[in-house]
């Protein structure tokens, strides 16, 4: 069940979100959960929601799951590395990512993320390295 008032935040920090119909539904250190359904305006050919709005939903899942794992003095972070595989592909529901912290230093945090359709099938694995930023 979506986080109504940390899904409105999350999208007024990263309008994209928004703008894709992101949802958090999930929001702690220890795992961040995002999801958004299948559309038609999302998709690439033959109605295959596109990669790319998979990647935007992993790297956000991603980043909200970094910036919960930032050192006390940092102020904020950035993907500095994204990698992708692609194992499955969504035609219909609702895909959602799971984020969680593999390493969380003080210059670098890194993420991984699992992406998976309604029915719990891997669409996505997704490892990215986020930068900790300094005032």
């Amino acid at each position: 069940m979506a986080d109504l008032d940390t899904t409105a935040r999350v999208r007024e920090l990263m309008p994209l979100a928004a703008t894709l119909g992101m949802r958090v539904e999930a929001y702690a250190p220890d795992q961040v959960v995002m999801s958004l359904d299948w559309a038609p305006s999302l998709c690439t050919a033959n109605g295959i929601l596109h990669g790319g709005v998979i990647m935007a939903l992993a790297d956000s899942a991603g980043a909200a799951c970094a910036m919960l794992n930032l050192p006390g003095d940092a102020a904020g972070t950035a993907t500095i590395e994204s990698k992708t595989n692609f194992v499955g592909a969504v035609r219909a529901g609702t895909v959602s990512a799971k984020s969680t912290a593999l390493h969380r230093g003080g210059t670098t945090i890194v993420v991984e993320t699992d992406v998976r359709d309604s029915d719990g099938k891997l669409v996505a694995k997704v490892t990215q390295t986020q930068l900790v930023l300094r005032r």
